[in-house]
């Protein structure tokens, strides 16, 4: 039996020959897996505690967040988590008055 190039089932025929890329390591498609890890960082924060909360600020309070962030060694959530925080102890002092 010949050997055809374009036969790529009989790997046997093409062990020598490499291929370029990096060999599939996961038997779901992309983004089966971007839905699945997705999936269990939700269960992951869920299981810590944590809820999401989505919002919508002007870009130019989104880059102030971001610059304060990297300033503070944070990430952009430990910022903001830490805001709401101060505020809402500022708050129960002035309610408590």
């Amino acid at each position: 039996m010949a050997k055809e190039a374009s036969d790529l089932t009989t790997i046997d025929l093409f062990s020598d020959e490499k291929r370029p890329g990096r060999p599939k390591t996961n038997p779901h498609s992309r983004s089966v897996q971007v839905k699945i890890n997705k999936r269990n960082q939700v269960k992951r924060d869920k299981n810590n505690g944590l809820k999401r909360v989505e919002f919508k600020i002007h870009s130019d309070l989104f880059e102030q967040l971001d610059d304060l962030a990297k300033t503070k060694g944070l990430s952009r959530s430990e910022l903001i988590e830490s805001i709401l925080k101060k505020s809402m102890a500022t708050e129960k002092l002035n309610i408590s008055k």
